[in-house]
């Protein structure tokens, strides 16, 4: 039995009223449900938490999957206080130990402190911007994927508690030009090829 964790971050705030990742998350959620023997818990972050139980949460997963809007080139406020809270509260209880320096030589080992090692992870984002912007010359992010500008810290993050990544799905253009029926039909793909090779020793 693998056990998944679903975090989704979207929140209800200005205009933003969450719906778009909550969407994501039902179809991640159906997705998963089609391979069997997989154990479920999904996050809320905009509906409260308890740290402490999130932390167990973490040490329970063997994947964990956030779903994020992006404001602002960055993660949600809601978010980025949960990771902030949740990965603190988590210090010495099964998140990270320490920074991996020692004081002998603290030049070197700087991110190898994490204690979730064995353990994966995978995250969706949504943005109004175009792919284009991120692909073309000369448009708004040089040709610097999400995954490697705006997502860099957020990978680094998870790196320094030892999570691996699996390969990212972002949402693209959802306000000016949504076509939901069809982002999530690539969506589910992208998640059935994932976790298709991820689970398939575990299929029911």
């Amino acid at each position: 039995m693998k056990k998944v964790l679903i975090i989704n971050g979207g929140q209800n705030f200005g205009h933003s009223g969450g719906k778009y990742n909550e969407t994501v998350t039902e179809n991640t959620l159906e997705i998963l449900k089609n391979f069997g023997n997989v154990e479920i818990r999904i996050t809320y972050v905009d509906q409260g938490y308890d740290k402490d139980e999130e932390v167990n949460k973490f040490v329970w997963a063997d994947y964990i999957i956030y779903h994020t809007p992006i404001w602002w080139f960055q993660l949600p406020n809601g978010l980025k206080k949960y990771i902030d809270e949740v990965f603190t509260a988590g210090h010495a209880k099964g998140i990270y130990m320490s920074d991996g320096r020692t004081s002998e030589n603290p030049e070197i080992n700087y991110g190898t402190g994490g204690m979730l090692g064995g353990r994966k992870y995978m995250v969706t984002t949504s943005w109004n911007a175009p792919e284009t912007a991120f692909t073309l010359p000369g448009e708004f992010f040089n040709q610097t994927s999400v995954d490697e500008g705006p997502l860099f810290g957020f990978h680094r993050m998870n790196a320094f508690v030892s999570l691996e990544k699996l390969d990212s799905f972002h949402f693209h253009d959802v306000e000016k030009n949504a076509d939901v029926e069809r982002d999530m039909k690539r969506y589910r793909d992208h998640l059935t090829a994932v976790f298709g090779k991820e689970l398939k020793p575990h299929f029911a």
